[in-house]
Order: structure tokens, then C-alpha cells, then sequence
């Protein structure tokens, strides 16, 4: 792969346009594609498969499959891997009997796509021979599915009821480069499998892939005889056009005017060709959007409309489907777009990509047991995926607004996700899969002790595990077979005792879905208003809780949103989230009450689940967490963000970014605590917990 010098640009400027010297940088980089086909060539289907640089591998790919325990395919952009190699391994005979052939996805719209394309192929309709399944959405068929799509955390669910997965005959694990926590829980597991199960094969696919890494790791040849490996690699040649790299010539100061910036001179200077933009959550994606909308409207040149799409994990189902549309030739496509693109979707048509330089993840400090999402700059590795988008269907264009000085400083690769998490999640799964000693299971790549030992204690502080690490009946097992955080989990089972199980799924479903509330740029003082007609003293939840019913009073009306600044998809997402949790709610008995109005009822539940996460005021104003003394503040957006703020309340996240800000946060009663949760705090004066302390030792 040869590299040439990159382009600059200052920013503020016009971007470069199609009259400048074009020096290219081919970049690679990793895809659960669905393969892009030209719609003007009229060939069929079976042709357009014969055309991919993986068919001409096909037999090979199937050799090693039936050699092989674990197969490590590195597949560059655009060879065919994930629509592919499923249906190889489907005319081959693995799906006979009654078998199976699974296809891991990291993210639910990348299962969804996938499937679809692979179904369209095969001539059948989605859910009878290909399906998919993935969180709250299962459309699969017991008797007729024999290529199954599905999200990594689905397959380790299914685990708990069939723990060696004997109806699948291969695994294929994509995108295995992403290393989300569900990944590499798999990867741990499967090996597991594998020794009780040595028919049953493994593929391990990414494009930036440390093979070896995954070679080594399935291996289970303690000689150094090569001829008795159980895994091996195979690397396959992609299809990716040249992509131009522009990086700018100074540090940009705000990425999302430059972004809005970007995107309309590109508009305007280059003929053709969609645009995929990059940013960190929710917020700026709508913020955004809603931006190069109000720009398009000013644009006096209507020959070429612009079609802006948000794009982000949040979003419903059917409204991520929109980004995948055609459009027509009058109409350029605008995606504005999380890392949610970066390499698990292929969206047709992209030519030019612009890349902030940042991403939101999830961090997690064990020393202060808090979690939060943290914007921090992309690795090197995203920065190529991000650019590989504008070279898929022709060659293309990335700008990154930020400089090549920067790039090189940039990590090579993103921490597992494994190593910055909240593992409660994860122990109270591994136990329900019998793995009783989570400190000696197999990570591909091991998390701290300190992290271990937080999880165990929350999850002995809410009831999940014994004083013997042991699963709880039957609180323990409900809660790990809940698709839900612990805490969450926790709240909604006890949600029957406390009277007000109906609340708190409205909550919980509510909580799930980011920025109920809208805040246009050109808007704000009428948005704020509409947003006071909701809330109320105790806090974010209780507020949500009042939308929702107002929401289903008014019969769930897109005009009432509209004029209340409420987020009517988001809404409609949490009405199907409700309903499936309350499928799930009635299957463990849980108690279907009202509280007939009692709103401390509700809170002192939430408590009953939250309480690890009390903070209290301080004099300097900020708040204090109860048990680590860490500083918080209240985030701007909440309903208590005010002049008198409450001394005691519970939060749900941390979002880091100048500060540690709380989010989504509820007024409580100190006593609600000790009360509550006795074996996590104490109650009384420093001194009275002093001599306590002093008559334990």
C-alpha cells in the first residue's frame, strides 16, 4: 500500500474540490459490510456474489472450516465476508439437520442490514430462512431459520438456556476488531465450548484484526507441532477505491461549526456524491442536523437538494432503515452520524466523509466505582475506518478536522471495552452460565482486579450474589436474565412490593432512550418553557414520567410532540421498550400495581435499586458521592438544575466532559438509604459510626 503526501486545508475556507492535483492514500479498514452493488449493471444477483474477491476463496474458506476448529478471516473493505460466507457455509451442507449457522454483529442496525441483503440473495423472505435477532426484536422462525443474524449480547443470552448452543453447527463472530464487551464475553465462553464441544466451528472475521492475537488464543495445541493447530488464519483481498485524506492546517476550535461548515461548502462546490459526517452522541448529531437544515433552506442553488439523516444508536429501528434509501439524482444524501457507522453498516452512495477527530465512550474508574461517558479523540485505527466510508462505491474524500500533527498522535487502537466497563454486567452473567470463579475465567484481554471486585460488591450489595459469590433465587437469576443494567434490573422486580411496577417501567423504558426533550438552536427560551410545563421538584424522573403519560393521554400524537419540543421517535421507541419489559416483568410474577398518584412510593423503589449511586451537596455547591467523596455537579439539562438545588439525590450516569455531570437525577430522603440498603451504608454522626467501626475490630 503506497502513501502519498495528504491534502490541507485551512478551515473556515472552501473545501478542495475536484480541480486540485489528487494525490491518493488507499485506505483499509474493517466492515460488517453490506456489500454495495452498482444498481446501473444489470446482471443478476448469483453474478454480482461471483464478481466479490471472497467467492474466488470460497473453497478454501470451506476446507480450513472442515480442518479447523477456529478460523481467523481477515477480510479487507468490501470483499464479501458477512453476506458471503454465511451462505457458503449454507450450501455446504452446515445448516443440514436442523443446524444452524450464527452471525454475531456488534450493533442491532448492522445485524438488521446484513440479514436483510443475505436474505434478499437467497430469494427468501426475511425470518424464514434468514433472520434476525436482536434486543427487544426477534424475527427468526424455530422450524425454518438456518442463517441467523443476531447482536453478541442475544447470543450470550441464549447461552443461559442452551450453555453448549447445541442447535448451531459454525459461529461466525464479525467485526471482531470493535472488542465491545459482549465480544469478547463470546470469545471467553466459546472457548469454553469448544472443549466439550469439538464440532462445533468458530470464525473469527474483522478487517484490523490482531490475528495472531485471536489465533493464539483458540489454539488448543500445546506442542509446537503446526500440524496439530485447532485454528488458523486466511486472509482475503478486498474491493475499495482510492480515498483522498485532507487533514487541516490548524487546530479546529469548535468541530461542530466546522462540521456544519464543511458539509455546505462541499455541497456547494462538489457536483455529486453523498456525505457521511462523524460526531460524538446524540446531542450533536441532532444539533447538527438541524443546523445544515436551517442552511439549506438559505441556499439559493436548488438544483441539488440536500436530504439530512441523523444516524446514531438511539434512534428507532425503522428511522435508522431511512439512511439506506435511495435517493434521487436531484438529491444529495447528508448522514450525520456516531460511531455507529464507522464499520458496522455500509451506506451506499458515500463519497465524502468528515471526520470530527473525537468519539463518546464508556469509561468506568474502579478507585470511585462511578461509570460515565467520556468524549475522548479516536484512535488510529477509527480514523481509517472512518475514512474507509468514502471509498465503497467509488473513490472518494475524507476530511479530518484536525491536523496530520495530531493524527500521529492519536493511540493506534481503542481499549477493549472489557477494560473500561462496569463488569457487574458481566459477573452476573458469567454466573449464570456457572462460571462461579469470574476472577479465573479466560479473557482475551483480562480487566483489573480493583474492576472484579467492585462488581462483586454492588452486586452483593443488591441482593444478586450470597456471601459466597453464589446466584440468588430468584432475584439473582431474574435479574441476569433481564436486558437491563443490574440496577435497573433490580428496581423493576422489586418494583411489586413497592406498588408502583406500572411507573417504574415507564421510567426505565423512558431512560432508555437519550434527549426526550428538543432543544432547537433557533428555539431554545419556547423549548425551556414547554419543558417546565413537565417538570417537576422531584427531579428527572418523576418528569419523564410525566411526559409519557401526557404522551399516551393525548394519543400519542406527532402534532402534540411537535408543539411540546418532545422527541416523538424517541417516545415511540420507549412505548415498544415498555411493552417488551412488561412481557418480561409478567413472566417473572412481577406484580402489575399503580401508585395511584404516591410519588415517593416511586422514588424510594428507584432508591432500592440506585442507591450506590447517592450524592450529596456540598458547601462549595457541587455534590459529593456518599461512600468516595468524588465531586459532581448537575448537569444543565435537568429539571434540577437550579438556583436552590436539593441536598440529597440519586443519579443514573456521569457524562465527563469539562466536569463530572450527573444525569437523570432524583430527589431523595437521606433516611431512604440506611433504610433501604443498611448493608451498604451507615446511619448516624461521625462519631456514632466511629465507635460502630471501633466495636467491629
Amino acid at each position: 500500500m503506497s502513501t502519498l503526501k495528504p491534502k490541507f486545508w485551512k478551515p473556515g475556507t472552501d473545501a478542495p474540490g475536484t480541480g486540485l492535483h489528487e494525490e491518493r492514500e488507499r485506505i483499509s479498514e474493517g466492515s460488517g459490510e453490506v456489500v454495495v452493488y452498482n444498481p446501473h449493471v444489470s446482471i443478476s444477483i448469483e453474478q454480482q456474489r461471483q464478481r466479490l474477491p471472497i467467492f474466488k476463496h470460497r473453497n478454501h474458506i470451506l476446507y480450513l472450516v472442515e480442518k479447523y476448529e477456529t478460523v481467523v478471516i481477515v477480510g479487507e473493505t468490501g470483499c464479501g465476508k458477512s453476506t458471503q460466507i454465511p451462505q457458503f457455509l449454507a450450501e455446504a451442507g452446515w445448516t443440514a439437520e436442523g443446524h444452524i449457522v450464527a452471525i454475531t454483529q456488534p450493533r442491532r442496525v448492522a445485524a438488521v442490514t446484513v440479514a436483510n441483503r443475505v436474505a434478499e440473495e437467497r430469494g427468501s423472505i426475511i425470518g424464514n430462512e434468514v433472520g434476525y435477532n436482536i434486543r427487544f426484536d426477534d424475527c427468526t422462525d424455530a422450524t425454518t431459520t438456518r442463517i441467523k443474524f443476531l447482536t453478541d449480547g442475544v447470543l450470550v443470552r441464549e447461552m443461559m438456556s442452551d450453555p453448549l448452543l447445541t442447535k448451531y453447527s459454525v459461529i461466525m463472530i464479525d467485526e471482531a476488531h470493535e472488542r465491545t464487551l459482549y465480544t469478547d464475553i463470546i470469545v471467553g465462553l466459546l472457548k469454553k465450548i469448544q472443549k466439550k464441544r469439538p464440532d462445533l466451528r468458530l470464525i473469527i472475521s474483522s478487517a484490523t484484526l490482531d490475528a495472531e492475537a485471536f489465533k493464539d488464543f483458540f489454539n488448543n495445541n500445546e506442542t509446537n507441532d503446526k500440524s496439530k493447530d485447532t485454528s488458523t488464519i486466511i486472509s482475503v483481498e478486498g474491493r475499495t477505491y482510492p480515498v483522498d485524506i485532507y487533514y487541516t492546517i490548524s487546530p479546529v476550535p469548535d468541530f461542530i461549526k466546522e462540521t456544519v461548515n464543511t458539509i455546505v461548502k462541499i455541497h456547494k462546490t462538489e457536483p455529486t456524491g453523498d456525505i457521511l459526517a462523524f460526531l460524538t452522541g446524540q446531542d450533536e448529531v441532532e444539533n447538527v442536523v438541524s443546523l445544515v437544515i436551517e442552511q439549506a433552506r438559505h441556499m439559493s442553488d436548488k438544483q441539488l437538494k440536500m436530504k439530512v439523516l441523523p444516524m446514531y444508536g438511539g434512534l428507532p429501528a425503522s428511522e435508522q432503515m431511512r439512511v439506506f434509501e435511495r435517493t434521487s439524482k436531484n438529491t444529495r444524501k447528508v448522514v450525520i452520524a456516531t460511531n455507529i457507522a464507522e464499520a458496522s453498516i455500509t451506506i451506499s452512495g458515500i463519497v465524502h466523509v468528515i471526520d470530527c477527530g473525537f468519539v463518546k465512550l464508556r469509561a468506568y474508574n474502579p478507585n470511585t466505582g462511578l461509570e460515565g461517558l467520556v468524549v475522548v479523540p479516536v484512535s488510529q485505527a477509527s480514523a481509517q475506518q472512518r475514512s474507509g466510508r468514502a471509498g465503497r462505491v467509488r473513490s472518494g474524500k475524507a476530511y479530518r478536522l484536525y491536523t496530520e500533527e495530531d493524527f500521529d498522535k492519536l493511540p493506534n487502537s481503542t481499549v477493549p471495552e472489557m477494560q473500561r466497563t462496569n463488569l457487574a454486567t458481566v459477573i452476573l452473567q458469567l454466573k449464570c452460565l456457572g462460571i462461579d470463579n469470574v476472577l479465573r475465567f479466560n479473557f482475551l484481554s483480562p480487566p483489573s482486579s480493583k474492576a472484579m471486585i467492585r462488581g462483586l460488591e454492588l452486586l452483593y450489595a443488591l441482593g444478586a450474589i450470597n456471601d459466597n459469590a453464589k446466584l440468588t433465587e430468584p432475584l439473582g437469576v431474574r435479574m441476569a436474565e433481564f436486558p437491563l443494567d443490574p440496577m435497573f434490573a433490580k428496581t423493576l422486580l422489586t418494583s411489586g412490593t413497592f406498588g408502583c411496577s406500572e411507573e417504574i417501567l415507564t421510567i426505565i423504558a423512558m431512560l432508555q432512550v437519550q434527549n426526550i426533550f428538543l432543544s432547537p438552536s433557533n428555539q431554545k427560551a419556547a423549548a425551556e418553557k414547554a419543558k417546565r410545563k413537565f417538570s417537576v421538584a422531584e427531579g428527572d424522573h418523576i418528569t419523564l414520567l410525566n411526559v409519557y403519560e401526557a404522551y399516551i393521554k393525548c394519543g400519542k400524537s406527532s402534532r402534540w410532540c411537535h408543539e411540546h419540543y418532545l422527541n416523538y421517535r424517541g417516545l415511540c421507541r420507549a412505548t415498544s421498550i415498555r411493552d417488551q419489559l412488561k412481557k418480561i416483568a409478567k413472566k417473572f410474577k412481577v406484580k402489575m400495581l399503580n401508585s395511584e398518584g404516591d410519588v415517593d412510593v416511586i422514588c424510594r423503589c428507584i432508591v432500592a435499586g440506585f442507591f450506590s449511586n447517592a450524592a450529596k451537596l456540598h458547601p462549595s455547591g457541587s455534590y459529593r458521592t456518599i461512600r468516595d467523596n468524588y465531586t459532581l455537579y448537575i448537569h444543565p439539562t435537568s429539571v434540577l438544575y437550579v438556583e436552590k438545588p436539593p441536598k440529597w439525590v440519586i443519579f443514573n450516569e456521569i457524562l465527563q466532559t469539562n466536569k463530572d455531570y450527573m444525569r437523570d437525577i432524583m430527589v431523595i430522603d437521606a433516611s431512604w438509604l440506611y433504610e433501604l440498603a443498611p448493608h451498604y451504608y451507615q446511619y448516624g454522626t461521625e462519631r456514632e459510626i466511629g465507635a460502630k467501626k471501633a466495636r467491629l475490630e
